[in-house]
């Protein structure tokens, strides 16, 4: 389709644009947006019909919780789909769909928003907060993890790149993994996964932070594909792989046009549905692009989350006490006094200083 098009640019001349990655990240990116405004409320009118509503977690230790959060019960969850759909089909219309990189993201995305979308469907049935076991959600991210990196270091093409990890702020530190990359991988979208996971748990909170880690690895998955950007900046070049930036400008619309319907009140939940999905193809991505460590810095706000739930569970098994009033991190300002709404813009708002120093790492090399 994009071949047919540049082609045609003797016959018309604008469409020399098609050859253009920037075009294309651009149409990707208003081609999702779009969708989801469009399709919108039908996706969450149907979600409605099929009461697929959220549950609200009642124990005794959150019962404070239940009360800030009581009126987001019923609210529509596995509003994920409507990203997936808008990723896949901006995706498919403007990417070279002869990448591998693209198929890579893409497959990570569908199969993870697959295990979300069966641990959603689990929880409204029981009506409890409970669905999918953890060791299951660990073997299938592991599976995915798996899948990508054999297909990166089992192509002479590819493996080389694929078997180093690149450290942000220097300059030429550079570690040889070899295969041992598999386990490294594991890690990498296991921890983002899951940590997008946790941060979706206020409205417009993952989405909106999604919006900026995406943003990030638009511009650093278009550098990596353009080797004179690439040279000049000391990144590492990898052939084919700006086409990347097309994918994560299709989650940029996608996750804007989501936030239309899921800020404050919310009137759709992305639930596990998009947030194991949008974690996984973040995770690919920054392994595809030689960026896995830039990941914990762009995605401060998820890591944060994260480490605020391990830190709580192994202060509790140890010592019989707790950190924080609740984790993850978010309701703990929330059981500290702050409104939802000034969580969550803070919480934007460091996400975009985490952004910052991410972007801050292209001319400290």
């Amino acid at each position: 389709m994009l071949e047919l098009l540049g082609d045609m640019a003797n016959l018309f001349g604008p469409f020399r644009l098609f050859h253009y990655i920037t075009f294309r990240t651009l149409g990707a990116m208003g081609t999702a947006l779009l969708f989801c405004l469009f399709f919108g409320p039908f996706i969450i009118r149907k979600l409605t019909e099929l009461k697929l509503g959220q549950p609200i977690r009642t124990k005794d230790e959150v019962h404070r919780l239940a009360e800030l959060h009581g009126g987001k019960r019923g609210t529509p969850t596995m509003g994920g789909v409507m990203i997936i759909a808008a990723v896949g089909i901006a995706s498919l219309l403007w990417a070279d769909i002869a990448s591998a990189y693209v198929w890579l993201a893409l497959f990570s995305m569908v199969v993870l928003g697959g295990l979300g979308f069966y641990d959603d469907f689990l929880k409204v049935r029981k009506k409890k907060s409970d669905g999918i076991s953890g060791r299951m959600k660990l073997l299938v991210q592991l599976f995915v993890a798996v899948f990508v990196g054999v297909v990166l270091l089992s192509n002479p093409a590819t493996f080389q790149q694929a078997s180093q990890l690149e450290l942000p702020f220097f300059k030429s530190l550079v570690l040889h993994m070899g295969w041992f990359a598999l386990i490294f991988y594991a890690l990498v979208i296991m921890g983002s996964s899951n940590a997008v996971n946790l941060t979706d748990g206020l409205d417009g909170l993952a989405a909106g932070c999604t919006v900026i880690v995406a943003g990030v690895f638009t511009a650093f998955s278009y550098i990596s594909g353009n080797i004179k950007m690439a040279t000049y900046l000391q990144l590492p070049y990898s052939p084919g792989v700006g086409e990347l930036s097309v994918f994560m400008g299709a989650l940029v619309g996608a996750s804007l046009g989501f936030l239309w319907y899921n800020c404050h009140p919310a009137k759709v939940f992305m639930g596990d549905t998009g947030s194991l999905a949008i974690g996984g193809a973040l995770g690919v991505v920054a392994i595809c692009i030689n960026q896995e460590l830039l990941l914990v810095v762009v995605g401060g706000v998820f890591v944060m989350e994260a480490l605020s739930v391990i830190l709580q569970v192994g202060s509790f098994k140890l010592t019989g006490k707790r950190i924080f009033a609740m984790a993850p991190i978010h309701h703990h300002f929330e059981l500290k006094g702050w409104s939802e709404t000034a969580v969550v813009v803070r919480f934007w708002i460091l996400g975009i200083f985490f952004a910052a120093m991410a972007m801050l790492t292209l001319k400290l090399r």
